[in-house]
């Protein structure tokens, strides 16, 4: 059985790329650190050992987390229509208080609230995934119901 892939943008994708890029960079100097740190002597009580070793840890770690996400990831090109999708840049009228918003639609690893981009899976985005220009939709979260209505729909 085939795993499942994970939508995610193009930009999202180059933007993993680059980080496994500037990883892989640091990791020479993490492991000379970690050799410099052996050679101070006694590893139970070297403190120097022990956090370049965990440091060194960590960056193969989220070096290898972020393999497997580009490994499970499928790039999606959205068309140029105004159906909401993976890649789309959507601005909506909360009818509760009619204030409006604008983010972006990403895949679940390029998600980032403060940067105004929301994931396909998360409540509003699934609630808008496949709405169109002028649809009023119901976001069903955990603590709440609202509605919004979908204004503009652009290609990122």
């Amino acid at each position: 059985m085939e795993p499942e892939t994970t939508p995610i943008t193009a930009a999202g994708y180059q933007k993993i790329e680059q980080e496994i890029e500037r990883l892989k960079s640091t990791k020479p100097t993490a492991i000379k650190r970690l050799a410099e740190a052996a050679a101070l002597g006694d590893r139970s009580e070297n403190a120097e050992y022990s956090e370049s070793k965990r440091a060194l840890g960590q960056l193969k770690g989220r070096i290898q987390f972020l393999t497997k996400q580009l490994q499970y990831s499928e790039v999606v090109t959205p068309r140029d229509d105004s159906k909401i999708e993976i890649g789309k840049t959507v601005t909506i009228q909360f009818l509760d208080d009619n204030e409006a918003e604008t983010f972006e639609i990403v895949g679940k690893p390029e998600a980032d609230v403060d940067a105004n981009k929301i994931s396909l899976v998360s409540p509003i985005g699934s609630a808008l995934l496949g709405a169109n220009v002028g649809d009023t939709v119901t976001v069903t979260a955990p603590a709440f119901s609202y509605q919004v209505k979908i204004t503009d729909v652009t290609l990122s």
